[in-house]
This record gives structure tokens, C-alpha cells and sequence, in this order.
């Protein structure tokens, strides 16, 4: 489980650092305040995605380990 925790921190950092500083700088363009809104936006962004990651990323899991259950005992074999 904390290796979950940890995993959903790391990603939740790149993750939203990366995508909010590409749509705000696409939407707004560099601004003199661009720093400040994105800062908000990547805080914002941060704490919402965490227990959506804690949340879904189970699920998402399971989903690929369905989909690939068939090519993983092919490999196997």
C-alpha cells in the first residue's frame, strides 16, 4: 500500500505539472503573472488527481490485467 501512496505522489507531480503548464501556457499564453496561475492550477490539479489515482488506478489495473491475461500466459508457455 505504499508503494501505491508513493507511486500516486510521483505521478501526481508530473502529471499535473506537466499538463497544467501545457494548457495554461496554450490557453493564456505567457502572461506576467503565468507563474502564479500555474502554480495554482498545478496545486488545484494536484489534489484532485491523488485520490482519483488512489481510486481508479485499481480498477484501471485490473482492467489491463484482463486484457492482457491471454498474452501473458502465451508468453509463458
Amino acid at each position: 500500500m505504499r508503494q501505491r501512496v508513493a507511486f500516486a505522489l510521483i505521478m501526481g507531480i508530473i502529471t499535473t505539472g506537466i499538463i497544467s503548464f501545457a494548457l495554461i501556457s496554450i490557453n493564456i499564453g505567457f502572461v506576467a503573472n503565468f507563474l502564479v496561475i500555474w502554480l495554482k492550477s498545478w496545486s488545484m490539479s494536484y489534489l484532485i488527481v491523488i485520490p482519483a489515482i488512489l481510486l481508479l488506478g485499481p480498477k484501471v489495473q485490473k482492467l489491463v490485467d484482463d486484457i492482457f491475461k491471454d498474452t501473458l500466459t502465451q508468453e509463458v508457455d
